[in-house]
């Protein structure tokens, strides 16, 4: 049993309302298509779900639907992608409001508190309609709005991963007073170096020891809290809420350079410490939500303040021209987003109108004695509309455009120390200082139509994502993805047009989806990897090609008797470059295709448990783009376990994930570890144990 608000199913838009109307309660499977409010390919993700299938973060929990994938970075962080499509080309919003950290890092996490999510939607295809710039892939909806019903309601989580030793805890409290309402979450995590099956890497060409076959200075830690204030009428609501993400997190020493060999920090001491190279984030969120509807009108007003503070630290050591610096603070980064959202929905006869304006500005500011990406800017307006009309009960249609005008503004960076040009010797720049002006037109179509058991959607859209100023304006060296990192001023925004088709199709026995998509690119804007070498390392520079891309996703499931349940999922992505110096290959780290098999005995005998097992199998990837090299496939096995009792009002759930269960070693073609010859996690058990009332 899953407890919502009725109001907790609406449309995850850019303004998410919940008003205070009688608690139902829905039955159903903790991950769900959703066949009602859009035409694009969505997923309902329950809050059972999150926590009986817990891997450590939250991306690595919900990689177990078709299309969506965790880009794993150290010891317990992760980046999610869809359809392959990751960093700046998805979306994630939290409550309504795009999360805006430092996006274009490859090696920090979302900097969300995953045990104060409620429930999750993943919308796959085209979403900028909603969401502006970035969403072209898709977006993340995630939501820890959920009121307390009761005058006092609360839980504890327990939870740990073998591999890495994590430990942690989070506890929730509601309390409910007539119309106000108060919530609040806190969670601590640490955990320590993760374990790899092999006892040796080669990083070029150097051979390194790995002791007890772990990586030395991936420990971590975090610590999360928020506080949600708020007043829900049967016609207005309002809600003010405040959280704060922290995280530290060691750099995999070997990898941030050959220099470690003449380190004099022990780094094989403990396996819980936290030695230079490290990073710690800090992201501040302020969001404000109020509505106000009656039977024809609903009014949404959103307004956010987010701060994300990121540095990286090393040991001070000479690179090229650069002298030894003073002290370890090599980055630093600290950005302001300011957001607004207005939204309108009306109700006339058979259409329900929606429209909306979104507003953001973005100030970053650098310091330390590294460059990658320069101060900058950014402003950004958009408004849009859309219409939903539904002229039987079996047809759904929509049709919506929307509007997007940006500025940025990049300053210009010179080099602290001098470089030598010619007979002289100067201070070389980085970064010109340059305004960019970006605008575009996009849209959405779609339909869907429901019969007996039948399903069926399709949606075509244009969407566009302006380029980011790492692109624009980044030159220097990335240390810990081991590449030198080149913008280019001259790229365009990107464009995007794609056409999703779902078929669903299900009964009380068996269901089965198919969902193909098509999706062309005039200008796809990528990090291409080079044969040359810049200041010892590999040279990666922004360029731009025209690229196709389609792939599918499938998924059918079976009720084999009373307690048994049969699935098997599988997705296939192919890119091609149809122009430029690259014409003809893939994209850099271009997913494989995989397939999942699995079968599930649930039963409800002292409350309700499960226990199933999973096979998961990748292919081979050999379709490359030079430098890149081949990526062997790989199969691994993987259980999962949960059960919960219920009494008096409360509950208390025990679940068990265990990942590779056979310590199997491969390599994942999406991580650049695999550059240095580090494969995956080895055998992974993780554990949480949770009390509800």
């Amino acid at each position: 049993m899953t407890h919502f608000l009725a109001a907790t199913a609406l449309l995850c838009a850019m303004t998410d309302t919940v008003i205070d109307i009688e608690e139902v309660t829905i039955t159903d499977h903790a991950v769900r298509p959703v066949q009602t409010h859009t035409t694009l390919s969505s997923i309902q993700v329950s809050r059972d779900y999150l926590q009986q299938n817990f891997s450590g973060s939250l991306m690595q929990t919900l990689q177990g639907i078709p299309g969506v994938k965790a880009m794993s970075i150290g010891s317990g962080q992760s980046k999610p992608t869809i359809r392959g499509l990751g960093f700046n080309r998805m979306a994630v919003a939290e409550d309504g409001i795009k999360h805006e950290g430092q996006q274009w890092g490859d090696d920090h996490g979302l900097e969300i508190d995953q045990f104060a999510i409620d429930r999750v939607e993943v919308i796959k295809g085209p979403a900028a309609l909603l969401y502006g710039s970035d969403a072209i892939g898709g977006v993340i909806c995630l939501y820890t709005n959920h009121i307390p019903t009761d005058s006092l309601s609360g839980a504890v989580q327990l939870f740990g991963r073998s591999n890495n030793g994590q430990l942690g805890a989070s506890a929730k409290l509601g309390l409910r007073a007539g119309k106000l309402f108060c919530r609040a979450n806190v969670t601590v995590i640490n955990y320590g170096d993760y374990r790899v099956p092999t006892d040796s890497i080669q990083y070029y060409s150097y051979y390194i020891k790995l002791k007890d076959q772990r990586l030395r200075n991936t420990a971590g830690l975090e610590r999360d809290g928020s506080l949600m204030l708020g007043y829900a009428g049967y016609k207005f609501h309002t809600d003010l809420r405040v959280s704060d993400s922290y995280a530290k997190s060691g750099f995999f020493a070997n990898a941030h350079g050959l220099e470690v060999r003449l380190s004099d920090i022990d780094y094989d001491r403990s396996q819980r410490d936290i030695d230079l190279p490290y990073q710690w984030v800090n992201h501040l969120k302020v969001l404000s939500h109020s509505s106000w509807r009656n039977s024809v009108l609903s009014v949404d007003v959103s307004l956010a303040y987010q701060n994300n503070r990121r540095e990286e630290c090393s040991e001070p050591v000479s690179h090229g021209y650069m002298p030894k610096p003073d002290g370890p603070m090599e980055r630093h980064f600290d950005k302001s987003t300011y957001t607004a959202n207005i939204g309108l929905k009306m109700a006339l006869a058979e259409h329900n109108l929606n429209a909306g304006i979104n507003t953001e500005y973005q100030h970053n500011r650098r310091t330390g004695w590294g460059f990658i990406i320069p101060d900058f800017e950014t402003g950004s307006y958009g408004a849009y509309l859309l219409d939903k009309w539904q002229p039987t009960d079996k047809l759904k249609l929509n049709a919506g455009m929307r509007y997007d005008f940006a500025q940025t503004h990049i300053h210009s960076y010179n080099d602290w120390y001098k470089t030598p040009v010619g007979a002289d010797s100067v201070f070389k720049q980085r970064s010109a200082d340059i305004d960019l002006t970006f605008n575009n037109l996009t849209w959405s179509v779609g339909a869907s139509y429901e019969a007996a058991d039948w399903v069926l959607k399709a949606n075509v859209g244009k969407s566009f994502r302006i380029p980011i100023p790492k692109e624009l304006g980044a030159d220097g060296i990335n240390y810990h993805i081991f590449r030198y990192e080149r913008g280019n001023t001259q790229l365009d925004p990107e464009v995007s047009y794609q056409l999703d088709v779902s078929a669903y199709w299900a009964n009380k026995v068996a269901s089965i989806q198919v969902e193909p998509y098509v999706n062309y690119f005039p200008n796809y804007i990528y990090l291409n990897p080079t044969s040359l070498y810049e200041e010892g390392l590999q040279l990666y520079h922004y360029t731009q090609a025209e690229v196709l891309r389609y792939g599918v996703e499938c998924q059918t499931t079976c009720k084999i008797t009373r307690h048994i349940d049969a699935e098997l999922k599988g997705e296939y992505l192919y890119a091609e470059q149809l122009s430029g110096a690259k014409k003809g290959y893939t994209l850099p780290f271009s997913t494989p295709w995989s397939a999942d098999a699995g079968l599930k005995y649930s039963h409800k005998r002292h409350g309700e448990g499960s226990i199933g097992l999973n096979v998961h199998i990748v292919g081979k990837q050999d379709n490359i783009v030079p430098p890149e090299k081949p990526t062997d496939g790989y199969w691994t096995l993987n259980l999962s376990a949960s059960h919960r009792f219920r009494f008096a009002g409360s509950s208390i759930s025990l679940s068990l994930h265990a990942d590779n269960l056979l310590n199997k070693r491969y390599y994942d073609h999406t991580s650049y570890y695999r550059l240095i010859d580090v494969p995956e996690a080895g055998r992974n058990f993780s554990i949480m144990a949770g009390w509800e009332f």
